[in-house]
């Protein structure tokens, strides 16, 4: 996802964009924002923010006037930001709807079309989109669909090219392994129950940059 795929040019003119978005919809409480935080700290350009603290302009852009020159002046939000990187948003089901709406273009098109105040301009964000969010009911329900589990318009879930559903499913050996993780890492301030040698962040780092 952090690497994302080919962007592909048709000879009519048509684009087609690589990035790949996805959302992760689950249970609270299985570390979503953690991981979102931890790759947008990961990729060369990343961008976090949060569904219910973000408007629609603070995503995409604004028009202001500069207090020197007091001249209008266009400044890109969290996606026109993460231009080439990837823009992690969580509580994603938490935003207004007029607010996601604008984040449609930027989705489909790579791109932010402005009109206002006399400056009309389009801006790339050619960036992938990494959302968390939770179920309609705060825990996923089993008993029915998919669709009535996640409350978002079709228009926009048919944006994402990948949903991965993350269950809190109870189960007394997994519940211990993750206590006795999480009483490790604020003991000791790193857990010694690894067998394995983790990638180093700038490794991952550098990867993804020769990757793209």
């Amino acid at each position: 996802m952090m690497v994302g795929g080919v962007d592909k040019a048709l000879p009519d003119g048509m684009k087609i964009r690589g990035n790949i978005n996805v959302l992760l919809m689950g249970d609270p409480g299985v570390a979503k924002s953690q991981l979102l935080k931890q790759i947008s700290h990961i990729a060369p350009r990343g961008i976090y923010t949060t569904g219910k603290g973000s408007s629609g302009v603070g995503l995409t852009a604004a028009v202001m006037k500069d207090p020197v020159t007091k001249e209008l002046v266009l400044e890109g939000g969290a996606l026109v930001l993460a231009d080439m990187g990837v823009c992690c948003i969580d509580e994603f089901d938490k935003m207004d709807e007029a607010d996601r709406t604008n984040i449609h273009e930027v989705m489909e098109q790579q791109t932010v079309s402005i009109a206002k105040a006399g400056i009309t301009t389009s801006l790339n964000a050619r960036t992938t989109i990494l959302a968390a969010a939770n179920p309609l009911y705060g825990r996923y329900n089993t008993s029915i669909s998919v669709q009535q589990n996640i409350n978002l318009p079709a228009a926009l879930m048919s944006r994402f090219d990948h949903i991965f559903l993350i269950l809190d499913r109870p189960d007394e050996k997994t519940d211990l392994e993750l206590g006795r993780h999480v009483c490790s890492v604020h003991a000791n301030g790193q857990n010694n129950n690894i067998h394995f040698e983790p990638f180093k962040e700038d490794f991952i780092r550098a990867f993804v940059s020769r990757a793209k």
